[in-house]
């Protein structure tokens, strides 16, 4: 019984919580302006992904030796 109770509530609530998502979708965006698209279409502004791509190469790096000292420093007390 009790195995059946903790289905139900759970499906309860998965159901709830669809059923309140669908409530909170965000509105569509407002027209442009006037003068928008005047000069013809342009493209989208890229977004810059060096300064966070170098932090998580840099990370990455640090994390790859931090892990090859463990392994090192390990094999080398198991050996005394």
């Amino acid at each position: 019984m009790r195995r059946f109770s903790k289905l139900v509530l759970t499906t309860g609530l998965f159901v709830l919580a669809t059923v309140l998502a669908k409530q909170t979708f965000a509105d569509n965006p407002p027209p442009p302006p006037g003068g928008h698209g005047s000069n013809g279409n342009q493209a989208p502004a890229g977004a810059p992904i060096d300064g966070g791509l170098g932090i998580l190469l840099a990370m990455g790096a640090a994390y790859g030796c931090n892990k090859l000292y463990q392994v090192r420093m390990a094999k080398q007390n198991n050996l005394m």
